[in-house]
């Protein structure tokens, strides 16, 4: 790293060192190369597209969805002294007319822009000959249909390297898997773009499913969740409007600061309460996933979702609001079955293609995999992303730690006690006891059958090992399980185990028969 670098960090952006990432991807751009970054929620993926404007003197242009966005990081740009300005619907002819005054009379300047704005001619002709060192995509997995939110608009942003193939191009998400990376690259024509994916590993957030069996049960974790959390913010995601308001009138009789959100509010109302949860006067707020993008509070302490959500994308970026201040912090999805059935609704009413619905049934079960799975959550998050770093434990997950009263939400303190009783070694299942039951998962097995599943689960671990996948993708828990209690005894039978197809047969079948013969 230059000492130019670091100087140019520190003067301009009051930095002394970059964040895990940031420097490799940066470093890229500044070397016109087109660029996939992956960098979790907080995890500084402005700074990657706001330093070349201070490097290279010139004009960078960021493609973003959402003005209350645009809006926040000109207002943080402004105030450190860097020249930035926004283009969008209900500005006045004079205030457009400032910004490209002022882009026109050279230098850095940092330009945001909605993907409708691209497509308009007066636009595409402007950039031809503007001095221009970057253009940024932010929330970039939009371009995809493999995505958990795709965008009509950005799948036309490809006409970016059309006009101009000599501007480098970064195209930035918070979460995306390799196969979106691969569909966002395609659609927008990237050349050979270097793939950076760092960050998904939060040390300081404790990750907790729940199986519950009732939304009473919900309501009890939920309501002591909160208590356990008197300071900072908390977040509370629900999977529909209704629920949403349902909830709120439920805590708002418990708890004082209690707000939600969702888009069947009028847009003054949405607007007013984003404005009340970010200067404070909402502690809690209740909401469906129309809200959070975007949005950067650095005391969230706590995040709960409801409900199950459609992926374990838009899991992983709504814990991600959480604990951005470095802080511990809980992230807790209270997991019911009927939640797949909510989620099972929503892609059979999509009029999505048949094979966009295909890959939404397949990320649904791979999210069900992860909420039963007894493995480290946040090892399997990084295998999943794909992300530079690994680790085999955490230490600060609910299948890692044994029950730490400290960061785990319980609904009594015999709870704790009770879990402490026995240190034997146990599934999640049989650890949490009659604390949690699901109809999906056998909770006792015999000496015999639980040291098969115990092998099963090893050979499991080191497969993924070995495919670099995560081991909820390979088999879920509920399948080991099966195998262990059922203990087939032919190669045909294993067709009869739940969540054995023919695919994951011809794949696991041999090996899976050797476990069960020498165990």
């Amino acid at each position: 790293m230059s000492m130019e670098m670091i100087l140019l960090l520190k003067e301009k952006f009051n930095l002394n060192a970059f964040r895990p990432g940031q420097q490799e991807i940066i470093s890229a751009i500044l070397n016109k190369r087109d660029v996939l970054a992956v960098l979790p929620t907080g995890g500084g993926k402005s700074l990657c597209f706001q330093y070349p404007a201070m490097f290279h003197q010139k004009l960078v242009i960021v493609i973003s969805p959402l003005i209350a966005l645009m809006k926040d990081q000109v207002r943080s740009l402004q105030n450190m002294g860097i020249p930035a300005g926004a283009i969008y619907s209900g500005q006045t002819e004079d205030e457009k007319r400032h910004i490209f005054s002022t882009i026109q009379k050279g230098g850095p300047y940092i330009l945001y822009l909605s993907p409708e704005r691209v497509q308009k001619e007066g636009f595409q002709q402007w950039i031809t000959n503007k001095n221009i060192a970057l253009f940024a995509i932010d929330e970039a997995h939009c371009v995809s249909q493999w995505g958990h939110d795709f965008r009509e608009e950005y799948g036309q942003l490809n006409v970016l390297k059309r006009l101009r193939p000599d501007v480098p191009t970064l195209a930035l998400t918070a979460s995306a898997t390799p196969l979106v990376l691969h569909d966002i690259a395609r659609q927008i024509h990237l050349k050979n773009p270097e793939k950076r994916v760092h960050g998904f590993y939060r040390p300081n957030l404790y990750f907790q499913v729940e199986l519950c069996e009732n939304e009473d049960k919900k309501d009890d974790l939920l309501v002591q969740g909160i208590q356990q959390h008197p300071e900072g913010r908390i977040i509370v995601y629900c999977g529909t409007r209704k629920k949403t308001e349902e909830v709120h009138q439920h805590l708002a009789t418990l708890f004082s600061g209690v707000g939600f959100y969702h888009a069947g509010l009028a847009s003054a109302k949405r607007t007013d309460v984003q404005e009340q949860y970010m200067n404070g006067d909402l502690r809690i707020l209740v909401a469906t996933n129309a809200f959070g993008m975007g949005i950067d509070q650095a005391n969230v302490r706590l995040v709960i979702h409801y409900h199950m959500p459609a992926t374990i994308d838009a899991l992983y970026q709504e814990m991600g609001r959480a604990g951005r201040d470095g802080h511990d912090s809980t992230c807790m999805m209270l997991y019911a079955a009927k939640d797949k059935g909510l989620q099972s609704y929503f892609i059979q009413s999509s009029d999505a293609p048949q094979e966009i619905k295909s890959s939404r049934w397949r990320n649904l079960d791979a999210l069900v995999n992860y909420s039963e799975s007894s493995e480290c959550r946040h090892a399997e998050i990084l295998t999943y992303y794909q992300d530079a770093q690994r680790i085999s434990n955490c230490g600060h997950c609910d299948n890692c730690v044994p029950r730490s009263p400290r960061r785990i939400t319980l609904t009594s303190a015999s709870s704790v006690t009770n879990i402490f009783k026995d240190q034997q070694p146990k599934t999640k299942l049989e650890k949490a006891g009659s604390k949690k039951k699901s109809s999906a998962l056998p909770v006792f097995m015999e000496p015999h059958q639980e040291a098969r599943f115990q092998a099963l689960k090893a050979w499991r671990r080191q497969k993924s090992i070995e495919l670099d996948i995560p081991a909820f993708i390979i088999f879920s828990d509920r399948t080991l399980k099966e195998l262990a209690t059922q203990n087939p005894a032919h190669f045909d039978d294993l067709k009869n185990i739940h969540g054995i197809g023919t695919e994951k047969l011809e794949r696991y079948g041999a090996d899976i028969m050797l476990v069960l013969t020498e165990s």
